[in-house]
């Protein structure tokens, strides 16, 4: 028996898109925020509210991660595909044997904030203060502090993320992370100011997407448009954030409105997503010449040895160039 193709042309090759389109979407992406589903984050919820990762073929499963949560150990245990941090932990955890590699930025620079109940001119007028710090900030932000701005021999007492202490010392100086603890401050009802460590020269980018090298090798395809959709999640967050903020509060019903709607305002007005270098080159962008100041900063201040952390290989910038997305 002959059998006949009673299939236009046409048909039949919108039917093998639609199939190659359905089997492009099944390709699984797990991404690992570093805390609980907060504004910092929300670029990537409005994407997965927008249906931006599955326009993209991807099935994209949103992790949180939260306090004592090792996210580059998570990452190196194969519990996520890429994670959010900051290119600083990234090279630290190279030279402790999990090769990690930013692809790309949420923030172009550091939200890391240093806040004073006085008002000053240039950060060396703070040196006589003590200082709130929590543990990381011995192995990020604070020996540059201490070598680029002179705080050698300031004061230190543990930060234990409440900001009271802070409320009832005039002389005590609080870390923090712009978009949280001046919230927190504001609260209490006292003048403060804020003055973020990147307005000083440090150089991290803040909340890097950070990827295993061996899934950059095998998966850059899939990463490629990951980073991409979640960009235009960004940007359409930054427009209306409705949707992302839905996706929010079911996965972290403890964020109030109210926390959210400060760290959007923060994120606007400090042009933590749309500044920089993304202004003309897009939403994510990294740079090789910011990326080394990070290196060099480390190496100068002996948290990374050279020779066991190689620059050219914690980074790539082929993942991120063609996403333009623009602000």
């Amino acid at each position: 028996m002959k059998i006949i193709n009673t299939f236009s042309p046409a048909l039949t090759g919108l039917l093998l898109f639609t199939a190659a389109n359905h089997a492009h979407a099944e390709e699984k992406f797990t991404f690992l925020t570093n805390w609980y589903a907060q504004a910092e984050h929300g670029g990537f919820y409005q994407a997965q509210a927008a249906g931006l990762y599955q326009r993209a073929g991807l099935d994209v499963t949103i992790k949180m991660g939260g306090p004592q949560v090792s996210v580059m150990q998570l990452m190196a245990a194969g519990q996520a595909d890429c994670t959010l941090g900051d290119n600083v932990q990234a090279l630290e955890t190279w030279q402790a044997g999990i090769h990690a590699v930013t692809v790309a930025t949420v923030f172009q620079h550091s939200p890391t904030v240093f806040i004073s109940h006085d008002k000053i001119a240039t950060p060396q007028a703070l040196k006589d203060k003590t200082f709130l710090l929590a543990t990381e900030a011995y192995t990020s932000f604070w020996p540059w502090a201490k070598s680029e701005l002179g705080f050698s021999a300031s004061k230190v007492r543990p930060y234990t993320f409440s900001v009271q202490p802070f409320l009832a010392d005039k002389n005590l100086v609080q870390q923090g992370y712009l978009t949280s603890e001046p919230f927190a401050v504001a609260k209490g009802g006292q003048p403060f100011y804020v003055y973020p460590l990147s307005d000083w020269g440090y150089p991290p980018y803040g909340n890097a997407i950070i990827c295993m090298a061996d899934t950059v090798k095998k998966r850059p395809r899939v990463i490629a448009a990951f980073i991409k959709a979640s960009m235009q999640g960004w940007k359409a967050y930054l427009q209306d954030p409705a949707a992302g903020n839905a996706l929010i509060h079911k996965a972290n019903p403890q964020m109030g409105a109210d926390q959210i709607a400060f760290g959007i305002a923060q994120m606007k007005k400090f042009a933590l997503v749309t500044g920089g270098d993304a202004q003309s080159s897009g939403i994510g962008t990294i740079a090789e010449a910011r990326l080394k100041k990070t290196w060099d900063m480390l190496v100068q201040n002996k948290l990374i040895d050279a020779d066991k952390v190689p620059f050219a290989r914690t980074y790539t910038l082929d993942l991120i160039k063609d996403a333009k997305v623009m602000p």
